[in-house]
């Protein structure tokens, strides 16, 4: 099963899909060198996943796993359009945050927050009370800056708002979870969790290799050390 997302940030997703389905094979696929893709008009964002998805293609997968938010709002339609097999996409969590009630706020990157996909989430689920703020400069920093991450200059990149609750609209926002959800003061939700449930519940069966109780990580492209560092940290072998 292959797995992509401009750098780090689909790493949490793959983390838990390591952990549901031990004896599947996975491989992760980063452009980190390119990023941030969340500043991108429609036709770039999708050349450059494109690209990707070629090598993705000529695995012959059984499925692929978009694991950036805004590569899931932009391009999703036209991938699947293109390749003919199953395209798993992230979104932001903005159902179960509504259900909750009261004023939502989701953090996004430009792209995201100008996209089709997100208007159509928030007419469906949004309930009039959820609002969508790009965050230009956040998924850049925590790519550039993972090791080292400083609280304060999380903050300055962070919307004045009272929400009571938040959504991260990007995967790498999960990596700053902790400090977006003391800054806010209030309950914070993230896509990694849905879409991994959807992932095993979908596909457990065509993902399941036979013949080995080994399970193989791969990456490629991009940063490939400093990948496999970062999840090394979240998936301890």
């Amino acid at each position: 099963m292959a797995f992509f997302d401009s750098g780090i940030g689909g790493l949490n997703l793959l983390a838990q899909c390591t952990r549901r389905m031990p004896y599947a094979n996975f491989t992760y696929f980063a452009d980190n060198f390119n990023m941030p893709y969340g500043t991108l008009d429609s036709d770039e964002l999708f050349y450059k996943a494109d690209k990707i998805f070629v090598k993705i293609a000529a695995l012959d997968p059984h499925a692929a796993v978009i694991a950036c938010n805004t590569v899931t709002a932009v391009c999703a339609k036209r991938l699947r359009a293109k390749y003919s097999f199953p395209i798993i996409g992230v979104e932001p969590a903005v159902k179960p945050a509504a259900r909750s009630g009261g004023k939502c706020l989701v953090l996004a990157t430009p792209a995201t927050a100008l996209s089709r996909s997100i208007s159509t989430l928030l007419e469906r689920y949004g309930n009039g009370v959820t609002q969508v703020a790009a965050c230009p400069n956040l998924a850049d920093y925590i790519e550039r800056n993972i090791f080292n991450i400083d609280e304060n200059k999380i903050i300055k990149m962070l919307p004045e708002y009272s929400p009571d609750s938040v959504v991260l609209g990007c995967t790498h926002y999960t990596y700053v979870k902790d400090i977006v959800k003391k800054f806010y003061n209030c309950k914070i939700y993230d896509g990694i969790y849905g879409t991994a449930d959807r992932i095993f519940n979908v596909l457990p069966q065509k993902c399941a290799h036979s013949g080995s109780f080994s399970q193989e990580i791969n990456f490629c492209g991009g940063d490939e050390g400093k990948n496999r560092a970062v999840f090394s940290l979240l998936f301890p072998i």
